[in-house]
């Protein structure tokens, strides 16, 4: 449907839409052609030496959290991000040069750079939050991650990969962070409008020890690289 046709359609029935709930919810386009199509793997590992400029060969991003942690994230969370930005619903200033099919080709290529993303061992030594286990704060930011974000992201922030909840297990706190402040001040444009209401009363110290809890969840043993002086052989 229309996207401008869905909205008079939300405003004469009553319902509230917001640009965020439409980004979300849209159907069709890149995303869905991307996920019908098989992978190519040596594509995939050609196109990602685009990403790996910011993410690493490993796919690690930075404990900073400049860039995340894109290593072990479901295919069809990356591919929905990547779509969105080429597609303006999300905003990437830094990115979006690179994610054009004119940098990294069509949905072809996104099929196959996301497998090979998918794929990769997790950085063992993620970027973390200040608050170990057994402090206050930890067991306060895992009633936090009990009480509102276990239905989206699973018990050990897995996600759900074909609802595009994104796995946050592993990832780097000071990304999820940043992100997370987005989605609550409105910031994301391409943010589950659900989350945003689950999460607007979080206030600052509520966001830390929720993604302290996060950042801490182990990630099984399988999905890690042996070390954190892993270096990927594709990239030799």
């Amino acid at each position: 449907m229309n996207k401008q046709l869905l909205i008079s359609l939300a405003a004469a029935i009553g319902l509230g839409f917001s640009t965020a709930s439409l980004a979300w919810l849209e159907e069709g386009g890149e995303r869905e052609e991307a996920l019908s199509l098989t992978p190519d793997r040596e594509n995939g590992i050609e196109v990602y030496e685009v990403c790996a400029g910011c993410h690493l060969t490993e796919g690690w991003g930075e404990t900073s959290g400049t860039f995340p942690q894109l290593a072990g994230q479901h295919k069809e969370v990356l591919i929905k991000q990547l779509a969105d930005i080429r597609e303006g619903n999300r905003d990437n200033p830094t990115m979006y040069p690179f994610a054009l099919p004119r940098s990294i080709g069509g949905a072809q290529s996104l099929a196959d750079v996301v497998d090979y993303i998918q794929k990769l061992p997790m950085n063992p030594e993620n970027g973390r939050g200040e608050w170990a286990e057994g402090t206050p704060e930890f067991a306060q930011g895992k009633k936090l991650y009990d009480d509102n974000c276990v239905k989206c992201h699973g018990d050990k922030g897995e996600g759900k990969a074909k609802e595009f909840y994104p796995r946050i297990q592993g990832q780097h706190y000071a990304y999820m962070m940043r992100q997370f402040e987005w989605i609550r001040d409105g910031k994301r444009r391409n943010a589950n409008p659900d989350m945003v209401e689950q999460i607007k009363g979080f206030s600052d110290k509520d966001m830390q020890m929720v993604i302290n809890y996060v950042s801490r969840v182990a990630v099984p043993k399988e999905d890690l690289a042996p070390s954190a002086d892993w270096l990927n052989p594709d990239f030799d």
